[in-house]
């Protein structure tokens, strides 16, 4: 296990444990798709690592904007949009 994950302060930092997994289960996603190392020195690293140099270096922290939900008719309008553009069309 990383030294890090022992102490507290990482999970402070993010806010708790189950925040502290999902953030780094989040950035591990994103390295795996394609996305580059915020942090510099790299190499021979894993990519746990990497994502606990980056969350203690404060470059990736948890998205706390609260979640507004939109109203019915805005949803329902959208979904008939999307029903228009995705009608079945005849096949040739």
């Amino acid at each position: 296990m990383l030294e890090e994950l022992k102490s507290d302060e990482i999970v402070k930092k993010v806010g708790g444990r189950f925040k502290l997994a999902a953030l780094i289960q989040k950035r591990m996603l994103e390295l795996l798709q394609g996305s580059r190392p915020l942090v510099d020195n790299t190499e021979g690293r894993t990519m746990m690592e990497i994502v606990i140099q980056e969350i203690l270096q404060d470059k990736i922290a948890i998205d706390e904007t609260p979640y507004v939900r939109k109203p019915k008719a805005e949803v329902e309008s959208r979904s008939d949009e999307l029903d228009r553009l995705f009608e079945k069309r005849p096949t040739l």
